[in-house]
């Protein structure tokens, strides 16, 4: 249903555009099998990383997940050839400590990560894996765009549409085991559609669990785009490893207001001095990966 919504809503967008003459026919001629394997990577990355969290506890979710920023750092050396300087990386490794002291303290994270085996920690850091070489080979089809149409930016709105398009339509294949994970059995699938499609509109059968539909749904799906289109800027004009750390720093945002009052949501809980010590740590972070550096001969994006 949301995967539905948000390629519909990209390809408005994008016929729209088409029509004003802001797509150009050279845009659209960029190869379209880079899109299908970033709309297969995305998928793959959903799928795993949803068997992976429902074998795993919660508080090991966030810890492995940062293993992203690291994977994204060797994609880039590898397809984009990028090198990084020192305080690049150590701002990285910041960033990514910084979240997993602000996300999992005081939630006994240290303890269950002794009594889970090597497999689903290991499916869970290959669904990072997947995200990140999909955010890389964006960044990719940028840089390449780039030098296609002589130095004129590829619409953002052209990879927002044909990477979700592809995206929804691997998910769409594995249906079958994203299913199964949640224990439906596949032949129910239509009619659990269904009952879904009733709670987002709040139509039919009252469903317990559907309060605040459809407008909480509704403004979901637009802060989501809003977000997910901005980040895509991020990367156009910055670099896919820029937008993560941007995208890290919403983590411990969301978790503090989280932590308040709000309607439809249980009350708020207070939060541990170790979480205040773990935003100030991926700030550093932050900070230090964009220390301005004299320039050198490293081939590096600034941001």
């Amino acid at each position: 249903m949301v995967f539905g919504s948000y390629v519909l809503i990209y390809f408005t967008i994008l016929y729209t555009r088409r029509r004003l003459g802001i797509v150009t026919n050279e845009m659209m001629d960029v190869p379209k099998w880079r899109f299908a394997i970033i709309g297969f990577l995305e998928a793959l990355g959903v799928a795993t990383g949803m068997a992976a969290a429902a074998m795993l506890p919660g508080p090991v979710i966030p810890i492995l997940n940062q293993t992203y920023l690291v994977w994204q750092l060797l994609f880039a050396l590898l397809i984009l050839g990028r090198r990084f300087l020192l305080n690049q990386i150590a701002g990285c490794l910041l960033v990514a400590v910084g979240v997993v002291v602000a996300v999992s303290s005081g939630s006994g994270a240290d303890t269950t990560l002794s009594g889970i085996g090597f497999l689903w920690p290991a499916v869970l850091v290959a669904s990072a894996a997947f995200q990140a070489g999909a955010s890389i080979i964006k960044e990719f089809v940028f840089n390449d765009a780039a030098k296609r149409l002589e130095g004129k930016s590829l619409d953002i709105f052209v990879v927002n549409s044909f990477g979700s398009g592809f995206q929804a339509l691997f998910v769409f294949l594995l249906l079958p085991f994203l299913s199964n994970l949640k224990g439906i059995p596949f032949a129910s699938l239509p009619s659990y559609l269904k009952d879904g499609a009733g709670c987002f509109f709040n139509t039919g059968a009252k469903i317990s669990g559907c309060d605040g539909a459809p407008i909480l749904p509704l403004l979901y799906i637009a802060t989501n785009l809003a977000f997910n289109i901005s980040l895509l800027h991020l990367v156009k004009i910055s670099s896919a490893i820029v937008s993560s750390l941007t995208m890290m720093l919403s983590v411990p945002l969301a978790v503090y207001i989280m932590s308040k009052p709000l309607p439809y949501l249980p009350g708020g809980s207070s939060l541990s001095s170790n979480f205040t010590m773990g935003c100030i740590v991926l700030v550093l972070g932050l900070l230090l990966y964009n220390i301005p550096t004299t320039p050198t001969k490293q081939h590096t994006k600034t941001s």
